[in-house]
């Protein structure tokens, strides 16, 4: 969305982001932004308004500060939009940290369902895949794993699965044995966590390459933004 013809600007609903080179940037745009509203009777919560500087060096951004209007807004470090947590230095761990802490939320509001013994495994499964996992895959097409993050999110599945599954009993000895987390993989049919994000990112990418050179996300793709 263009702003007077030339600032763009990233609007849903009523959460306006705002993006720029330098502080300097985004404060004419804020301005800008302000006196365009008033025109239609609405005004910027200061409150509510934050801004953040993202760069490779944790000092930059120090020294400036954003005022408008007699209005002074709060720098932040990290900062959640539309449900997705974004930090001055783009780490993914904030974000996959608060989307497992979403999941576990689900997870212990319904663990009486997945252990109970008269439910049917497939019945369970489709309560993970439709009530849990996606809590945790929200917004994931856009994440970048790395090595750290893959093994969390496996184990939260694997412990979801272990709920799921239970138990094996060994009619020979007559004992209950703790399956493996390769057993466990062999009951269930579906692409592990992993893949799936995996997956879900491919697709994404392949729809936004579909899209017109002109479209915003588009150009952030073939690094032209």
């Amino acid at each position: 969305m263009k702003l007077n013809g030339t600032h763009q600007i990233l609007v849903y609903a009523d959460d306006v982001n705002i993006l720029g080179g330098s502080v300097h940037t985004v404060k004419e745009k804020e301005e800008a932004l302000i006196v365009a509203i008033k025109n239609i009777g609405l005004e910027v919560n200061a409150d509510k308004t934050k801004y953040m500087v993202i760069s490779r060096d944790k000092n930059a951004g120090q020294n400036h500060s954003m005022k408008t209007d007699n209005s002074s807004f709060e720098r932040v470090e990290v900062f959640k939009h539309l449900g997705t947590t974004s930090t001055n230095q783009l780490c993914i761990q904030e974000e996959t940290k608060s989307r497992l802490k979403s999941g576990n939320a689900c997870y212990h509001s319904v663990q009486n369902l997945l252990s109970f013994r008269w439910l049917h495994k497939n019945s369970k499964i489709k309560i993970y895949r439709i009530i849990i996992l996606p809590a945790v895959l929200y917004g994931c097409e856009t994440w970048s794993l790395t090595l750290r993050e893959e093994p969390r999110l496996t184990v939260f599945e694997n412990r979801a699965l272990r709920r799921i599954f239970g138990p094996k009993g060994d009619e020979v000895k007559g004992e209950w044995k703790i399956l493996h987390n390769e057993e466990r993989n062999d009951l269930y049919y579906s692409p592990n966590i992993v893949r799936v994000i995996k997956s879900r990112r491919m697709r994404w990418v392949r729809h936004v390459a579909r899209m017109a050179e002109e479209r915003g996300v588009y150009r952030v793709l073939v690094g032209k933004p």
